[in-house]
């Protein structure tokens, strides 16, 4: 069954640098890492030292407060270095691959007979349940809560990002099994939603209730489609996770193999063939920035798309949740006056100075520079016009920073995640860090609550 949802508010921040749909093989990494950073509220406790061989897919750690939850290695190779913060607090874990790559092999479930619970210990226990997350607070699953629903967003609107129906291509059979796998998890459906004109396997998957959605961004941020299909309220759950890291569940369910292979797309100006590789998780990002070629020597390079990405280096690591990396122009030069001048190179959701309303579907090269420095809160209405969910944007980041419980919780804070907010912090002309504002209430929240 499909149901179409029309987004009206939104913003699409088009910009120059999208990634040709090709893909080419990443030269393999040297260096594997993952940064525990990733895995939000999650306290590792080793099962490895510094030194010891170990297996692709086999565990490294496992979450304190849940032993069976394990994480698992990208690669088979040394663990040659755990790298640690204040209070010898986990930071990186870096793996030396192997040239020829041995891999765990686990027993998997029949998918016919096995029930949920059977389902749940095996992803467990194979590293694959870390890329399953909840709403609300916006972290891994709490495996001993049953969800009410699962949802699943295979559509892309952020800037730049990579195209799913792209990267899905010939997945179906991994999709189905994850479908199987993942439908007893949950007593409710499974919500996936694709874009009105889109080619996605989805379409052919049963199991599933598919919604074909429309509208500028953040129409492809799971939150807007919760928020309009079965919105978040006190006492529910539900989980969300990504289709390519459904492919990701579905293989390690039909095979028993953990593969962490990757399809990224490196995206932006700065870069000279903008195009997908095939890549792992945890790689060297430099393994495929480099083949692109960068035009500049001065660049921001992010880990994901503009807005929820995180900054990185030529020496980084891609992700354990991104399929996309942007390079942008370092924003480190001022306009004198700049403020008092007709703008024509620029993207505002206001039409004061700022003309990229009379140019819809014009790109802009757009650099890193905020164009203004951090201030109080002005209130201009100007959120509301961008956030397409039926909560008070505004409120809520107040509620946040005073941190009221009370009203945290009654404005909707419950079915929100950073990410939502990227495009209220984009135009916010107070320049405050919406998202980091929504993370430390959603932290406090689940302290106090949860």
């Amino acid at each position: 069954m499909s149901k179409d949802i029309r987004i009206r508010k939104g913003l699409n921040i088009n910009l120059v640098g999208a990634a040709e749909q090709t893909i080419s093989k990443a030269v393999t990494s040297n260096v594997y890492a993952l940064n525990l950073d990733d895995f939000h509220g999650i306290t590792p406790k080793m099962l490895i030292k510094q030194g010891d061989e170990i297996k692709a897919g086999e565990p490294l750690f496992y979450n304190k407060n849940d032993e069976e939850m394990h994480f698992v290695s990208p690669v088979s190779g040394e663990l040659v270095e755990i790298v640690r913060g204040a209070r010898r607090r986990i930071l990186t874990l870096k793996i030396l691959a192997d040239k020829e790559q041995d891999y765990m092999i686990n027993k998997v479930p029949d998918l016919d007979t096995a029930d949920g619970e059977t389902i749940k210990s095996y992803l467990l226990q194979c590293g694959g349940w870390p890329f399953i997350k909840q709403r609300p607070y916006d972290v891994i699953a709490d495996p001993s809560v049953t969800p009410k629903a699962i949802f699943v967003s295979a559509y892309g609107t952020a800037p730049l990002a990579a195209d799913p129906d792209f990267i899905l291509k010939d997945k179906e059979q991994e999709i189905r099994a994850a479908v199987m796998g993942l439908s007893k998890l949950t007593p409710g459906k499974i919500h996936v939603t694709i874009g009105k004109s889109s080619r996605s396997p989805f379409k052919d998957i049963k199991g599933i209730e598919l919604h074909k959605i429309s509208g500028p961004h953040p129409a492809g941020l799971v939150g807007t489609q919760i928020n309009k299909i079965d919105p978040v309220n006190k006492g529910e759950m539900v989980w969300t996770l990504s289709p390519q890291d459904m492919v990701m569940l579905g293989e390690l369910l039909l095979t028993g193999k953990f593969n962490a292979e990757r399809v990224v797309a490196l995206a932006g100006s700065v870069i000279k063939e903008p195009k997908y590789y095939k890549t792992k998780i945890g790689a060297e990002i430099s393994t495929f920035l480099y083949a692109s070629g960068v035009k500049e020597d001065r660049f921001r390079l992010i880990n994901g798309d503009v807005l929820t990405g995180v900054k990185t280096n030529t020496e980084g690591h891609l992700g354990f949740y991104n399929n996309t990396v942007t390079a942008i122009p370092e924003g480190d030069d001022y306009e004198f006056f700049g403020w008092n001048k007709p703008v024509f190179n620029k993207i505002s959701s206001t039409r004061a100075l700022t003309f990229s309303w009379l140019q819809p579907k014009k790109k802009y090269d757009l650099d890193t520079n905020t164009n203004g420095e951090h201030r109080a809160f002005v209130v201009t209405g100007r959120y509301e016009e961008v956030f397409p969910l039926d909560i008070y944007p505004l409120q809520l980041l107040k509620a946040c920073m005073v941190k009221d419980l009370d009203e945290m919780e009654q404005l909707g804070l419950y079915e929100v995640a950073p990410e939502d907010f990227s495009l209220t912090e984009f135009i916010c002309i107070s320049k405050q860090p919406h998202q980091q504002i929504i993370r430390e209430g959603l932290d406090l929240l689940q302290k106090e609550l949860g």
